[in-house]
């Protein structure tokens, strides 16, 4: 449904979404997203228009440089255990401002935590595609090995801002 929805949103560059009344009423009594999406705070970055999912569709959860700590953790599990969701999506992307902020600046305050984060999932590279795939790679296997939940499946993908494709990894 990701990929078939991020080919639709390629082709036409416009996304519809149902927000009819009987779809804003049916979503008062719950969701059940088919997948949990953990992707960058950018505000380039809209899973729902990127996968042409509607209201209720995804469960997503969003910060900057897309790292893991135990508040996403506790999304995650939350979205798996208690809304059904089994597909875990690491969703990071091309010109990421947090992966440069770690690559080209000296960071403090609350910023330091994630890019030092983001410095960890790198170690050595400097090539900036590069870095955010290590990114992305990093915060899939920390989900895999703090969460043990059944039938989950946790993958990566790179959104490219240019061309709104999404590569998975």
């Amino acid at each position: 449904m990701l990929v078939e929805g991020n080919r639709k949103y390629t082709e036409k560059r416009a996304v519809s979404i149902d927000v009819s009344e009987d779809i804003l009423k049916a979503s008062v009594n719950g969701q059940t997203p088919y997948a949990t999406i953990v992707t960058c705070s950018d505000s380039r970055v809209i899973p729902e228009v990127i996968f042409s999912a509607g209201i209720g569709e995804l469960f997503v959860v969003r910060v900057a440089g897309n790292v893991i700590d135990s508040h996403q953790l506790g999304s995650i599990e939350y979205a798996a255990e208690h809304l059904g969701t089994e597909l875990i999506v690491i969703l990071g992307h091309d010109h990421c401002g947090a992966v440069d902020a770690a690559l080209h600046h000296k960071n403090d305050g609350y910023i330091k935590l994630i890019t030092d984060e983001i410095l960890k999932a790198i170690g050595d590279e400097r090539d900036e595609t590069k870095a955010c795939c290590l990114n992305v790679k990093h915060s899939c296997e920390v989900i895999e090995n703090s969460l043990k939940i059944k039938n989950m499946k946790v993958v990566g993908a790179i959104y490219h801002l240019e061309s709104g494709a999404v590569e998975f990894l």
